[in-house]
Order: structure tokens, then C-alpha cells, then sequence
């Protein structure tokens, strides 16, 4: 913390953002003694209401004035009726709401804290609380209070809230726990951050941690930060001089300890491999795993099915589905005939999906049983919706055991089918890929389809660009879009960006006519952001007729700035879903009617990762609301709310294997990290019908010629060209 930092005390009167995944906020904060607001932001936990001691600095913004970043803070328990009444009243304590907190105080008036922490059974003489609620409230408080102290702990050890939350939302009650008697847990279950407070609490141990105790954390958390990356590996060498170097470590103890963690197996060394890769078992295990199954289907295995009347296959597919394959989906389905695994990929408007439908049919009409699968429930949904047969999410086959934490399909128990086909497959990452061989069959036909010019899988490798540059694995590119596709500007510009060349942009007034493919010029991300909001509650409703919740999808390529998914999420739902005055919205952020985004895999609930729907019930003073997505209603409390972030605006990665009547689109030269051919390409393909850019033809002309992403360093074309 600076030298020169400010301490004030005083309480948050109001929360203009917070942020759904690092409690970071912005907020009105009223010091005491004094009448006029000041604008704090920093990491913090605390609510409306609460009490704070801060420490920080002032600065000055260009467009807001004076601030105060805060690096410290300290929550301070309310002193007097009237203050416990407001902090009470916050719904921070669960089971103690407005009404509750009023008839508490007039009980038991400036003892109510003390009650509550030292003595809960005694709430029971206050009307309408029994002994369950009683202990549930003293449970509450016990928990608000383990967060305080976790908070001073660390924070005594330069480690900042962000990161604090961070530890409390892994652990929650076992927290501190954790971080005073086992901090090497957080290396492997915080990734990217666990390593840094680890680290920060083994060099302020007494006595220090010693370096070889370091250096085998510090090695499995840059594994881990590559995994995060998409990388399934590091380079021996570079491996261990950023350790050495980046985190002032002894160079030999890193040496040893690199070889003591891949003797205990902890880690692979690859040595026969260009590089030495250094990577994770199970890493290393899937694309092996992938490898050495495609050999056993590919040429272990010879094909002895009787030949096939493709004359007859033809007529019946024709006849059945009216529809009349081109050469490349004829080649590509006798590929899927006459080979066991084939690869299937091409742009929007190339029949991808009507080659679905036709292999499908042709399994059907030889006998041979198919199972169709995404990646994601939305485009298992999709696939199901446009083939007319069941399709399901990759997980949901190969049957994930969310009490086991594993598959229960593999190769001891594997599909009961004779072929698989899988859409998106740029989505699929390694782990997950290596997982589906292992539970095929060898003899089963695989047929994988896909556009290998999207975005990679979110998690680590490359595994579509891998086994198409390996030369291996037959592959079938679609090329021509097909007439009736091609009239659409939507897609004729996708494969322009998809080809290296510029989309057509002819530019549009704000309040112009909306055309099939729009392009609005905005001199800034706020001149965005405002031209976003005043389309999705003003002019796509009344020129296009769409819902701007539930039709309507706003893509940014990144979270932070005016024009990230952040900031447009507190725009759009202002816009369009105003609360009342008096409306407190749960946890800071959701209020009835808001879209909202599931951010991560739940069996328990059957809610995966990218589903959207939006709030259609919620209780503050109980702390849970209701989700429904597409009719199935899910609940949430306020410890799984960490699951849900508004969806009026989301990442380009996490639209991937979906699609939208209309996308809108900020692209603007301050996105320049992000701006990457595939990425605008990715976007520009989740619209059916409307897609409108708003920003600038420059930051457009930049994403298209960015052709060079980062590569990904994976070992899968090894593995397959060291196995076939």
C-alpha cells in the first residue's frame, strides 16, 4: 500500500457495479460525520449498509472525477439501535430480514449483536423464532464473522481481498483453516492465484518456507496457469528458469525438485520429445489416450461390414429427406461409410448440418444404431432441434458422476453404439476427448464434424486443428456454400473474415435502418456502449420485432471497459430491467426478470456451463431466487450464486455452439488483445438473422488480418504421428 494512504471510516450507501466473479466494486460511501457521497472502488465483500474502515488513495478519472481506491479495508460491527437495525436489515445474516431485525431490536435493543453471536438459543424468546431458526442464525453469524477474520489474516500478510474472497469462496467455514495449517491446498485449487498466496505466506513464515518446498509448488501452479492458457505442456528448460528467475528460487532446487515430482508422478517428462515437455498426468494420459485409440480404430481394426449400395443409399436419402447432397457431402459420406473415423469440418452455409442428417439417416436405414452429441446442452439442443433425434451433451453419455468426479462410461463399460457422430467439435478440449475414445468401442464409426477456423475449446489443447494437421485422420473440408446460404450477408461476410478478407461496411446511423448485416461507427467504447443499450431498448424492438432479452445477444470480446461485458451488463440491465426505487437487488447484482448465465457444469442441478434464462422469482429476506431456463425451473442460494452472472452481454467464447435471431457486436481498437480473425469470425456465425458491429472499420480491418492466435502447445499431431 502506498506510504501516503488515506484512512476514512463511514458506510456504503449505494453500489453502482459489482463485478459476479472478483468482488470487485464501485460504490457511494458516505464518511462519518459528513453529508456528501464519495466514490470508492476497490475489492470488498461488504453490502449496502455496512460499516467499513478503508485505506487507500484518491485519484483522479477522466470522465468521473474523484475516487478513492481502496487496498485495505476493516468491517466494523455497528454501534447503537439504529445502526444494528440498518446492518441487520441488509439480509447479509440469512434467516434476519427488515422484520425480523425489528423485532430483534425491540427485544433485546443494543445486546441484539451480542445475543446473536455469544448466545442464539435466546432468540427463541422473540416472536416467530423457533429453535431451527434460532440455530440457523447463529450459524449465519458464525460464518459472517469466520469471513472478517480470514479477511484480517491475510490481508496482515499483503494479500489483497480479491484474493481473499478468492480463498473464502473455495474453502468458505474451513478457510482459515486452510491457510494457516495446509497453504500449499491453494496451489492446486485456486488456479493462476493459489500459488501466489501460498507463496506470500511461506515467505512471511517463521522460519521461511525452505526453497525446495517452493519450488515444487511454484512448478505445478505454472503447469496449472499453462493448462488454464490451453497449453497441455512447457518446455523443460524455460520451466524451470521462470521459476528460477520470476520467483527467486535456488536454480538447483528447482532442478531437483522437477525431477523429484516426476518420480513421484506428480508431473511427465517427455524427454524423447522436441522441447523435453514438461506437462500433467492427466494431460499427458489424454492425448495419449487419443492417440493410441484412433490407431486401434483406424488400423488395428479392419472394417468387415459388406459392401455398400450407394446407389441405394442415395435414392433412400434423397427420397426420405428431399434433399440432393453435393460431391464434397457425397465424398464425405462415403468417408463416413467406408472409414471408421472420419473428420468432417466447413464454414456456415457448407451443409454441415444436412450432412448430419444424412449420415444419420443412412446409419438408420443399415441398421447400424447412432447416437448423435455436443459439447453443450445449448447446441445438443441445437443438433436436436435441426436432425429431428435425440442428441445429448458429451457428458451427459458418457454418464459424469457429480458425487464421484468421474465418467462412468470408459473402456471397461463402454457405448452401446455402433456409430457416434459429434458436432462442435472445436469445442471439445483433450481431457474430454480422450475421455469419449476411451469409452467408444474400437469398432464403433466415429464421424466428427466441425469448423476448425472457430475459437479453440475453452480448456486445454487443440484437438480438431490436430488431428486434421496430423494427416491421419481422413478429412472432409465443405467449401461450397450453398446458393440459397449465400444470399445471406451474414454468411457471405463470415466467410469473407474466415477467408482474410474484410467484411462489407457500409456504415449506419445510430438510428438508422437495421439491415441483415449493420455496421454503426462509434468513436469510442462509451459511444458503444451507449449505441448498444439504445438499440437493444429501442430500435431492434421496434425495427426488428425481437425481444431484446430473450432474442437478442450482446458478444463482447472482452470483459473489462466501457464496451466489455461488465460494464454492458450494468448498462443493459438498467435498461432493460429497471428496478424500483426501493427494489435492493440480491447479493448487489440480480433482480426478478434478469438475464442470467449459468458459469459452470452442475449435475446436482442439471445446469450446464453457457445456459441462459432469466430470474423469475427471488426472496431477499430468505436469499434465494429461481431461474428458469427454457421452462425448467432451478433454484439458487445466496452460497451458489457464485454459479449465475448477468447475460445481457458475454464473452464471443462463451456464445461458441450457440445461436441468436441477433447478435450485436462492440469492436472497438481498445479490444486490440482480443481482436483475432477467429474470434470475430466465431461471433459473426451465432446470428440467424440480424448481425450489427458497432465501432470502428479500423478495429474490424485489425481482428481480420490478426491471423496469427496464439498457438497452443499440445503433443496430440506427435502422439498420432509417432503412433500411425
Amino acid at each position: 500500500m502506498p506510504q501516503n494512504a488515506t484512512t476514512l471510516e463511514g458506510r456504503i450507501e449505494r453500489i453502482t457495479f459489482r463485478s459476479p466473479d472478483s468482488a470487485f466494486l464501485i460504490a457511494k460511501f458516505r464518511p462519518a460525520g459528513q453529508t456528501a457521497l464519495v466514490t470508492i472502488l476497490g475489492h470488498l465483500p461488504p453490502n449496502i449498509g455496512e460499516t467499513l474502515r478503508i485505506s487507500g488513495e484518491w485519484q483522479a478519472h477522466a470522465r468521473f472525477g474523484q475516487q478513492f481506491k481502496v487496498h485495505r479495508f476493516e468491517s466494523l460491527l455497528p454501534a447503537g439501535v439504529e445502526e444494528i437495525r440498518r446492518f441487520l436489515a441488509l439480509g447479509l445474516i440469512k434467516g434476519i430480514g427488515p422484520k425480523t431485525a425489528d423485532r430483534l431490536l425491540a427485544r433485546f435493543q443494543e445486546d441484539t449483536l451480542t445475543v446473536i453471536e455469544q448466545s442464539p438459543e435466546r432468540l427463541t424468546e422473540v416472536r416467530g423464532i423457533g429453535p431451527e431458526t434460532a440455530r440457523r442464525i447463529g450459524a449465519a453469524w458464525r460464518e459472517h464473522h469466520r469471513v472478517r477474520t480470514l479477511m484480517r489474516f491475510l490481508q496482515a500478510r499483503d494479500i489483497t481481498p480479491a484474493h481473499a474472497m478468492r480463498v473464502y469462496k473455495q474453502y468458505g467455514d474451513q478457510a482459515l483453516e486452510v491457510v494457516q495449517n495446509d497453504p500449499e491446498r491453494l496451489v492446486g485449487d485456486l488456479p493462476r492465484i493459489g500459488f501466489y498466496i501460498f507463496d506470500a505466506l511461506a515467505r512471511g513464515a517463521d522460519p521461511p518456507v525452505a526453497d525446495a518446498q517452493r519450488a515444487r509448488a511454484c512448478i505445478q501452479h505454472l503447469l496449472a496457469e499453462a493448462r488454464e492458457e490451453g497449453h497441455m505442456w512447457l518446455p523443460r528448460q524455460a520451466l524451470v528458469t521462470r521459476c528460477a528467475t520470476a520467483f527467486e528460487l535456488d536454480y538447483h532446487a528447482v532442478v531437483e525438485s522437477l525431477d523429484e515430482l516426476a518420480a513421484e508422478e506428480r508431473i511427465v517428462v517427455c524427454p524423447e520429445a522436441p522441447e523435453t515437455p514438461v506437462c500433467l498426468p492427466e494431460l499427458n494420459a489424454a492425448e495419449r489416450t487419443i492417440a493410441r485409440r484412433l490407431r486401434a480404430m483406424l488400423l488395428e481394426i479392419p472394417m468387415t461390414d459388406a459392401p455398400v449400395d450407394h446407389g441405394r443409399i442415395m435414392d433412400t436419402v434423397v427420397r426420405r429427406m428431399a434433399i440432393r447432397l453435393s460431391d464434397a457431402q457425397q465424398a464425405a459420406l462415403d468417408g463416413a461409410l467406408g472409414r471408421r473415423v472420419v473428420i468432417v469440418t466447413g464454414g456456415p452455409g457448407t451443409g454441415k448440418t444436412t450432412l448430419i442428417k444424412a449420415v444419420a439417416a443412412v446409419f438408420e436405414t443399415l441398421g447400424i444404431a447412432c447416437l448423435l452429441a455436443a459439447p453443450t446442452g445449448r447446441a445438443a439442443r441445437r443438433l436436436a432441434e435441426v436432425t429431428g433425434r435425440p442428441a445429448a451433451t458429451v457428458h451427459k453419455l458418457l454418464g459424469f458422476s457429480p458425487t464421484e468426479g468421474g465418467f462412468q462410461r470408459d473402456q471397461d463399460d463402454p457405448l452401446d453404439t455402433e456409430a457416434l457422430v459429434v458436432d462442435e467439435l472445436s469445442m471439445v478440449d483433450a481431457v474430454l476427448m480422450g475421455h469419449l475414445l476411451d469409452a467408444l468401442h474400437p469398432t464403433t464409426r466415429l464421424v466428427l464434424v466441425g469448423d476448425v477456423c472457430q475459437l479453440p475449446s475453452v480448456g486445454p489443447g487443440n484437438v480438431l486443428a490436430d488431428l486434421i494437421a496430423s494427416g491421419r485422420v481422413p478429412t472432409h473440408a465443405l467449401e461450397e456454400v450453398f446458393r440459397q446460404s449465400a444470399q445471406s450477408p451474414i454468411i457471405a461476410n463470415a466467410h469473407k473474415v474466415r477467408h482474410g478478407a474484410l467484411p462489407d461496411l457500409p456504415p449506419t446511423a445510430p438510428d438508422g435502418p437495421l439491415a441483415p448485416f449493420t455496421f454503426i461507427p462509434a468513436d469510442n467504447p462509451a459511444a458503444a456502449a451507449r449505441i448498444i443499450v439504445d438499440l437493444c431498448t429501442r430500435h431492434i424492438p421496434r425495427q426488428l420485432a425481437l425481444d431484446p432479452v430473450r432474442q437478442v445477444q450482446v458478444l463482447s470480446p472482452m470483459h473489462k471497459g466501457d464496451a466489455g461485458t461488465l460494464r454492458l451488463n450494468s448498462l443493459l440491465q438498467a435498461g432493460l430491467n429497471p428496478r424500483k426505487p426501493a427494489e435492493q437487488p440480491l447479493a448487489g447484482r440480480f433482480c426478478r426478470g434478469d438475464k442470467v448465465m449459468h458459469l459452470r457444469n452442475n449435475y446436482q442441478k442439471e445446469v450446464f456451463n453457457g445456459e441462459i434464462g432469466t430470474i423469475d422469482a427471488l426472496d431477499r429476506e430468505k436469499g434465494w431466487l429461481q431461474v428458469d431456463f427454457d421452462g425448467r425451473r432451478v433454484t439458487y442460494d445466496l452460497s451458489e450464486l457464485d454459479e449465475l452472472a448477468l447475460a445481457y452481454a458475454i464473452s464471443v467464447h462463451k456464445s461458441q455452439g450457440s445461436e441468436y435471431p441477433a447478435i450485436v457486436l462492440p469492436i472497438v481498437t481498445q479490444h486490440y488483445v482480443m481482436l483475432q480473425r477467429n474470434l470475430l469470425y466465431t461471433a459473426l456465425t451465432r446470428a440467424r438473422q440480424t448481425v450489427i458491429l458497432v465501432g470502428s472499420a479500423k478495429a474490424v480491418r485489425v481482428a481480420v488480418q490478426a491471423d496469427q492466435p496464439g498457438r497452443r502447445r499440445t503433443m496430440l499431431g506427435w502422439w498420432i504421428t509417432q503412433s500411425m
